[in-house]
């Protein structure tokens, strides 16, 4: 994934730098938007920062095109007073954050404009004193903030910052400083997180601050940026190419949905029987309420099934080839790389019933892959946002979405840990109540979405979802792309590896082998229920092997 690039990186108007030397609003925007570029040209550097050996949310290009969104929100602004340029920086950074680290940068350029407030122009001593201010916004926005990231990093920037302008307000100086103290603070990192020591990388989201400011440094000073390669980074020189997944499911049928009310029948038998009658099933509930999500050519003997044991409610029976021929004419007309199909933003009544297509809660779920997006549709998504794990949703396009449905309460799926600040921010740029379920995982999501209640209220299902979401475990099989070691694991590129919750357990040469011994640490035998997701060069043969 490679961030795209604005054509101009040279300086022909070099900024003042001397002793007494101001910036107005025009200084400010070149100088941010050079950094902008610098830090756009080594992304990939960045994204190779990574302490997985597998590709994650791309640290370097998330944060570029961060940067990107705020320089484009000034870059026809006439104005010459910096607060105001600092100001629209913000909003923009705002809106086109991606990814947790590009959350954080937004926020420092928040508590920059903030330290900047009312000034028309800046001295090299107002540079610092919001890049201080920055410090105290960026912890702010993170609920457990975590030394040894790029909090440290801005923390210690701007502490350098401040003290380098105390002795002398000159931007030639204090940017010098500056950069000293961001790449010493990002060269520490490993000493503070042991998993970037481990790793043997320094953390990438402090990396690309220390990039980005040494960018504005580099163009005051008048260096020519086409010409220069970032130096201090540690690990691999190019990040690897994200995997390309797409999940199938079997036949498409009817996915088939309802809610089973009674009482006197043995749970543990109603869920088998169920399941057998299809596949993909997801089968929740207990001795009085049951709710199902089932993919069957029959939908008719399952219903029968259910009728003999009590009554049924909120039954949607959604034909997934017509679900399918719509997301390919929807995908082939393009809308970009995360997108929400305009099929998916208004459900009709094939797809579900009235009760769910008049509900007033909406369930936005970000889901990456053609197979995970018809699964969610077939669940009775609202709409659906792709995105995931090498490819976040911006704040701006999860508000877009949230925006384009009726309801006025919103609940949405982030799905990635990458996309949950992102999706939060979501929250203070609407009049609308949006609630955001923490899923780090697509199948914490559809946990999360099985256990919605057409007929509740936004509290009722915030509660029941976040609970059915607490009670799934994910673990995934993929492969390594570099050495590393995490959390004492031991890989070489091109083994097998097998996470627990986004946390690395095994490792091996036999897929198989990695994969049953994964099943064990999550104790797969005492599990209620196991559903298998499978892609990439894998059949459904494959995923045969263990199911059956």
């Amino acid at each position: 994934m490679n961030a795209q690039q604005p054509p101009e990186t040279k300086n022909p108007h070099p900024l003042p730098t001397g002793p007494g030397d101001f910036w107005d609003g025009q200084d400010l925007k070149r100088a941010i938007a050079a950094g902008s570029v610098w830090l756009a040209r080594n992304a990939e550097a960045i994204n190779a920062l990574n302490v997985f050996p597998v590709p994650d949310g791309d640290t370097g290009t998330n944060m570029a095109l961060t940067m990107q969104a705020a320089v484009k929100q000034v870059e026809d602004s006439p104005s010459h007073s910096a607060a105001e340029i600092a100001a629209g920086l913000s909003h923009g950074a705002l809106m086109g954050a991606r990814g947790n680290s590009g959350v954080i940068l937004s926020q420092i350029w928040r508590g920059f404009a903030d330290g900047l407030a009312g000034k028309e122009r800046i001295s090299a001593c107002d540079f610092a004193e919001g890049l201080a201010a920055a410090t105290a916004t960026a912890y702010r926005a993170v609920l457990k903030p975590v030394e040894g990231t790029i909090l440290t990093v801005i923390r210690e920037t701007g502490e350098g910052a401040s003290t380098a302008a105390s002795k002398l307000n000159s931007y030639d100086y204090v940017l010098g400083e500056t950069v000293k103290a961001a790449k010493a603070s990002v060269a520490r990192t490993p000493t503070l997180l042991d998993k970037l020591r481990d790793a043997g990388v320094v953390d990438a989201g402090g990396q690309g601050l220390y990039v980005l400011i040494d960018g504005i440094r580099r163009y005051a000073e008048g260096e020519d940026l086409e010409a220069l390669v970032v130096e201090g980074a540690t690990g691999p020189s190019a990040a690897a190419d994200a995997a390309q997944v797409h999940v199938e499911h079997g036949e498409y049928g009817y996915c088939t949905n309802f809610l089973l009310v009674g009482q006197g029948w043995d749970f543990d038998e109603v869920r088998a029987r169920i399941a057998s009658l299809g596949d993909s099933a997801v089968i929740v509930g207990d001795d009085r309420i049951v709710k199902v999500h089932i993919h069957t050519e029959t939908p008719g003997i399952v219903l029968n099934y259910a009728t003999a044991l009590g009554s049924l409610r909120q039954i949607s029976i959604a034909n997934m080839q017509d679900q399918h021929e719509e997301f390919l004419q929807g995908y082939a007309g393009g809308g970009g790389a995360v997108r929400a199909a305009a099929a998916d933003t208004q459900p009709s009544g094939r797809d579900m019933d009235s009760a769910v297509a008049q509900s007033s809660v909406a369930v936005l779920p970000v889901a990456s892959g053609a197979g995970l997006v018809k699964a969610f549709r077939s669940m009775g998504a609202t709409a659906i946002i792709e995105g995931g794990q090498t490819m976040n949703p911006s704040t701006e396009q999860l508000l877009k979405l949230v925006e384009s449905v009726p309801q006025n309460d919103v609940v949405l799926l982030p799905n990635n840990g990458n996309i949950v600040m992102a999706a939060r921010q979501t929250q203070s740029l609407t009049k609308k109540r949006v609630v955001v379920i923490l899923t780090e995982t697509m199948p914490q999501g559809m946990a999360a979405l099985v256990a919605f209640n057409y007929n509740a209220s936004l509290e009722e299902n915030t509660r029941a979802m976040q609970e059915a979401a607490s009670q799934v475990e994910t673990g995934e099989i993929t492969r390594a792309v570099r050495d590393a070691k995490v959390d004492g694991v031991a890989v070489k590129a091109g083994d097998i590896i097998g996470l627990v919750n986004n946390n690395l357990v095994t490792t091996g040469t036999e897929r198989d082998e990695v994969a049953w011994e994964l099943l064990e640490r999550m104790g797969a035998a005492k599990r209620e229920l196991i559903t298998i997701y499978w892609g990439g060069d894998l059949s459904e043969d494959d995923a045969r092997t263990f199911r059956d």
